[in-house]
């Protein structure tokens, strides 16, 4: 099974409305990830666009669909072949999808629903990794979710889950950084806490921006990163050391510059991060 990542620096989300920047002005950054459900068709323009840029810059394919920890297995074995056609075609350097269910019998929900964290859980979501990763023939990332609720049975924190999948499957971490500060608002879990139940490092860490309302805190991919989430950044560079590291931004979505921009400073963090953690005390 392949688990080498092929990345390594500041990546940004590729989306439709940058296509063009891209193609004419091939924009400095290090990688680019997709969402692998915009490229499942059998032609068009995404496709064609990928094709060209894929040359260029190492791409990670992240679904949002797949619904891992569904009960049902019928949309989880339909929907595991078009991303199997999707690696086969495009051999991309990292493949994830979300610790999440989706999907009941006959009807996808188009969500990413959370995960009740228990024994059981674990176990469905093991065998279900363990049979992606067989007919991907490589190593697959589960990231972490924000959520509005935890469940009464919950036994396990959720990194805490993701670090027992990890050591009985095999599979890869995607930390995103701006769901750990989510949930810590939502459901007054310490974000560090959370970070402290990882054994290793993770293969990707993510970055976006939330929405604070009255109610809760939004993971809307919306906006800049917020401050205190660069601080969690910090944390994660001098617990795990430089990750591939991506800027998500999926609603009012601005201009590319500003998209390299925000990767451009987490380069920055992270170089902040590390010299501190290495600098001369006394």
């Amino acid at each position: 099974m392949t688990s080498t990542t092929g990345l390594a620096g500041y990546g940004v989300g590729l989306r439709g409305c940058h296509y063009r920047d891209f193609l004419d002005r091939r924009p400095a950054v290090d990688w680019i990830e997709v969402h692998s459900e915009n490229f499942f068709g059998d032609g068009g323009w995404d496709l064609h666009v990928l094709d060209r840029l894929r040359s260029e810059y190492p791409v990670s394919l992240h679904g949002v669909g797949l619904g891992i920890g569904s009960a049902s297995a019928e949309h989880f074995e339909s929907h595991l072949a078009h991303i199997a056609r999707l690696v086969a075609r495009f051999e991309p350097a990292l493949v994830s999808e979300h610790l999440s269910w989706a999907a009941i019998p006959g009807k996808h929900l188009n969500d990413l629903l959370p995960m009740p964290l228990t024994t059981e859980a674990l176990a469905l979501v093991s065998e279900r990794v363990e049979r992606a990763q067989a007919r991907l023939g490589r190593q697959i990332l589960l990231e972490n979710v924000s959520s509005h609720l935890r469940f009464a049975a919950d036994r396990l924190a959720e990194t805490e889950f993701l670090e027992r999948l990890r050591q009985r499957t095999g599979c890869g971490l995607l930390l995103d950084v701006n769901n750990l500060y989510v949930n810590q608002c939502n459901h007054d879990e310490e974000a560090v806490e959370a970070m402290s139940a990882l054994r290793s490092a993770p293969a990707e860490i993510h970055l976006a921006g939330h929405l604070v309302t009255e109610d809760s805190v939004v993971d809307h991919h919306g906006d800049h990163v917020a401050e205190p989430v660069w601080a969690l950044f910090r944390e994660a560079v001098r617990r795990f050391g430089e990750v591939p590291t991506l800027i998500e931004w999926d609603t009012d979505i601005p201009a590319l510059e500003v998209l390299v921009a925000e990767a451009d400073k987490a380069r920055e963090v992270a170089a902040g991060a590390l010299s501190a953690d290495t600098g001369c005390h006394g």
